[in-house]
């Protein structure tokens, strides 16, 4: 009696293929391709412009003997499902396969599943389709732009000014964006301006309440204080004037949760609450998604596909979290109707937001199967999908005037009175802030204001803050350039490649990055221009809804790009950029080394080379000493690009951590401090010692210690 064939599914990672393995047991094999197995060749362009843009695809280097394993199994197999990522790189991986093993394009064959667990899997199984042409096309225009881009500028840049540089259509854009953010700030003119403020009290019986007040009106008339002088006479104004209350209002106001993240909004909120750059959160959540060994569970995947940019939650999804909100927290955090949330204009809404994949599975449940960046970006998921279906949070806002002869003041707080969503989520925003949440005074309308003293304060306008990654990322998706895939990507490039540095979160443009920006944008204007790229991303889109032939869009494209560039090669002349001379003198030769820039960061090398090839580390020191041998600290940098900080006399002392040690010790055990970063922006100095829950607030001045 002949054995029964095997079912062979095709996915992408090795750890998904080991997820999915776990749910379908005998009968089914599971295979990896591990990313594309067919793309255009690195040695040539693989395009031909003057034959209608037909495409040359070869496998990649190094992929024979996985392609080689998928063959023999799909040989030895009754069905072929084509399971990769259900996105257009996904959807064109499977189109390659389906060439490679010799599959009916028409045979539907591709499934796909929007979270890796074992009920999405088997009903994707269940509902095979046919391949999605759309997305396939405009997957492959992406690549043929992005490639003559590349292969077309990036040679003229080697030529011209230095080897090893690169243009892409987004990454250009990007470090434009970073560039044209530096010269907002060094044209800034900062203009003077004065607070005028005055703390108040009212007395009710023997109560008596104090407040504070802010200039409102001079004369009638909003008034803008621009000097010393004018802020003085105003202050003098309040001193010598006589105030009541007048005009109260009472108001009730609601802040309604954010919805589920998408892939920039988590990537924006990671890099605010946990300092995770964009890669570090997309290699993260990457393996949530494909699945981690849950104690008592085995591999499960803990949340939904990744890249997204829809807010929209499954039916399933809603009435499983609406079941656990009243549960958890109690009725009134569930609102009657589930809370709906609307797009940004241009998302796809291909897939759903990103959430756990079960509302049951709580962050603390299965904490000691995570790591702890695991657990830390699960967590902040889990909160954010749970908060977005709770009711609002409700404040009690008061207003009142101030009035006296010539000067009215103005007096605005708001008070909690409903946790809501806030009970378990509060978004984090990209800068400082402080909350004028606030116990409101109980003022009467009429009732003297005695002013205990008038304060001025001089503050000068400030130039627009530079780009962290959170905000480039927003910035990005804002004016519709790039897709959820490519934000990581496109900011580890231009970091990589020396455009942009990268400084206690804030992000730089680079000498080189402003000499490139400059070329391009004189020469290839159109390549860098914001709106020239968001009208390419929203042509491609109509080509994955099949509304564009894909084709047409490089026709339009091509021609003027290539006489623009036999202009640039003609016109642009060769710039010598001078390495940067260091004071270390090389201990080969004696040579001054110069500063570098490498794949992991700057580094020191003699510029002899290659006579003399003596290259240094770039050594970054802090100001604690080594707790263990004091000696002095530094800053280093893991191979997976984490800042960490280490003893100079390693590997006799091995002291290590994370993060970064202060000179405060801990007046409590005297063990050495660690500076910390909580979501909203503030800096916590807290003890080493696990012993001892001691912490500082340092930028509030004051101590929130745990006992």
């Amino acid at each position: 009696m002949p054995t029964a064939k095997q079912k062979l599914i095709i996915v992408e990672s090795p750890a998904k293929a080991k997820t999915i393995s776990r749910y379908l047991g005998k009968g089914y094999k599971v295979e990896a391709s591990q990313g594309h197995i067919c793309d255009l060749p690195k040695s040539q362009l693989g395009v031909e412009p003057e034959n209608d843009f037909e495409v040359k695809y070869i496998t990649i280097r190094g992929r024979g003997e996985i392609l080689s394993r998928i063959r023999k199994e799909a040989k030895n197999s009754s069905h072929i499902y084509f399971a990769t990522d259900p996105d257009r790189e996904g959807e064109a991986i499977s189109w390659h396969l389906y060439h490679v093993l010799g599959v009916d394009e028409e045979k539907p064959c591709r499934i796909e599943f929007n979270e890796v667990t074992k009920k999405a899997v088997q009903n994707a199984i269940k509902n095979p389709r046919k391949l999605d042409m759309g997305r396939i096309d405009a997957q492959q225009a992406r690549r043929v732009l992005d490639r003559l881009v590349g292969y077309k500028i990036s040679p003229l840049l080697w030529a011209k000014v230095k080897k090893g540089l690169s243009a892409g259509r987004v990454q250009s854009v990007a470090t434009r964006m970073v560039v044209d953010r530096e010269n907002e700030i060094e044209a800034f003119i900062p203009e003077e301006y004065w607070d005028i403020s005055a703390k108040c009290s009212v007395t009710t019986g023997k109560r008596i309440q104090m407040f504070k007040a802010r200039l409102s009106l001079v004369d009638g008339k909003k008034v803008q204080v621009t000097n010393q002088t004018e802020a003085e006479k105003v202050v003098e104004l309040i001193e010598n004037d006589s105030f009541h209350i007048s005009d109260i209002k009472k108001k009730e106001k609601k802040r309604i949760p954010s919805p589920p993240f998408t892939t920039s909004s988590l990537q924006q909120e990671a890099g605010r609450k946990l300092s995770f750059t964009t890669a570090k959160t997309m290699q993260v959540v990457q393996q949530l998604y494909e699945g981690v060994e849950i104690e008592g569970e085995g591999t499960q995947g803990l949340v939904t596909y990744i890249r997204t940019d829809s807010v929209r939650i499954s039916d399933e999804a809603m009435e499983e979290v609406r079941q656990y909100i009243p549960e958890k927290y109690g009725l009134e955090f569930l609102p009657n109707e589930k809370n709906e949330y609307k797009g940004r204009k241009n998302a796809q809404d291909a897939h759903e937001a990103i959430r756990p994949t079960s509302v049951r599975r709580t962050p603390e449940s299965i904490k000691n199967s995570l790591t702890r960046e695991q657990y830390m970006l699960y967590r902040l998921i889990y909160n954010r999908f749970v908060a977005s279906q709770m009711t609002p949070a409700v404040y009690q806002t008061l207003t009142a005037d101030i009035t006296g002869n010539r000067i009215v003041l103005r007096f605005y707080g708001e008070h909690k009175v409903f946790q809501g969503f806030s009970a378990l989520y509060e978004e984090g925003t990209d800068e400082n802030t402080d909350s004028v949440e606030m116990t409101l005074p109980e003022l009467i309308d009429q009732q003297m204001v005695h002013i205990i003293t008038a304060e001025k304060e001089q503050h000068f306008t400030q130039p627009p803050n530079r780009y962290t990654e959170a905000s480039l990322v927003r910035t990005l998706e804002e004016n519709g350039i790039g897709r959820p895939s490519t934000y990581a990507p496109t900011i580890s490039t231009i970091i990589s490649r020396g455009y942009v540095s990268r400084d206690k979160k804030r992000l730089y443009p680079t000498e080189l990055g402003i000499m490139v920006t400059d070329m391009m944008n004189r020469y290839f204007s159109e390549i860098v221009d914001t709106e020239f790229t968001a009208m390419m991303e929203s042509r491609l889109d109509d080509v994955e809804e099949r509304k564009e032939d894909w084709k047409q869009i490089l026709r339009d494209f091509y021609p003027n790009f290539e006489k623009t560039l036999q202009v640039a090669e003609k016109e642009i002349d060769k710039i010598e950029i001078k390495d940067e001379i260091s004071d270390v003198a090389c201990d080969q030769c004696g040579a001054m080394m110069v500063y570098k820039m490498g794949k992991y960061g700057k580094f020191l090398a003699c510029p002899n080379f290659p006579t003399c090839r003596n290259t240094k580390p770039l050594l970054s020191y802090i100001e604690a000493p080594c707790p263990k041998c004091g000696k002095r600290l530094l800053e280093k940098v893991s191979r997976k690009s984490r800042k960490f900080y280490g003893c100079e006399g390693y590997p006799e002392c091995d002291f290590v951590s994370w993060d970064k040690p202060v000179t405060e010790k801990c007046p409590k055990c005297g063990c050495y401090m660690l500076e910390k970063h909580n979501g909203k922006g503030e800096t916590i100095h807290l003890c080493a010692n696990e012993n001892c829950h001691y912490k500082s607030l340092i930028n509030k001045g004051k101590d929130i210690t745990d006992e």
